[in-house]
């Protein structure tokens, strides 16, 4: 099986995002976000998934669960979620990230964010779907708890419409959102 990459890079941050007050915190990294979010991306195509967090106690628990299905019992259990867990790569903070991926690629990437909410500099889905398959080098960012800090929105180039329907209700896990955007912006277009 060959999988198409897609030059598309994600990350998934946890500090610096906001609470329900509106706060900036850091927020706990789950394990469902880990496999679920790394399948997602393998499935299309996705070349890297960084969770960013800078607590060690955070760091430690996405490594050894990385770790348990990498090298460990679930590896020779579940070969297709060792497969997918390849992408993750762990940092301590977007900066970093992106100088990683900035070294990857040549150049700086566009920094693209997502909300549950209509931002400023809004870019539709088909405008990013033309970047990637244009060879542009696209970082798009997910925010855990309520969303990325202004800090980070204000950083970014770009960011996608919400995801929703048309209940009104909107809040979606990070899962959900991340394996929408992806399908919006990697599957296979019917002609």
């Amino acid at each position: 099986m060959t999988i198409q990459q897609s030059g598309l890079d994600i990350v998934l941050v946890h500090h610096p995002v906001l609470n329900s007050k509106g706060e900036i915190i850091g927020s706990a990294v789950t394990n469902l976000d880990i496999h679920d979010i790394a399948r997602a991306g393998k499935t299309y195509g996705v070349d890297n998934y960084y969770i960013v967090t800078p607590y060690e106690d955070q760091q430690e628990l996405v490594t050894q669960i990385i770790d348990h299905w990498q090298t460990g019992h679930g590896a020779s259990r579940n070969p297709a979620r060792k497969e997918a867990l390849k992408i993750v790569q762990l940092a301590s903070s977007l900066g970093q990230v992106l100088q990683l991926v900035t070294e990857k690629r040549g150049l700086v990437p566009q920094l693209i964010s997502t909300s549950a909410r209509v931002q400023e500099k809004t870019i539709s889905y088909n405008d990013v779907r033309a970047k990637i398959q244009g060879g542009e080098a696209i970082l798009l960012l997910f925010g855990t708890a309520h969303g990325l800090a202004p800090q980070v929105m204000n950083s970014t180039d770009y960011s996608l419409p919400p995801v929703g329907g048309n209940t009104g209700y909107n809040h979606l896990s990070v899962r959900s959102a991340v394996s929408i955007i992806l399908d919006r912006l990697l599957s296979v277009q019917e002609e």
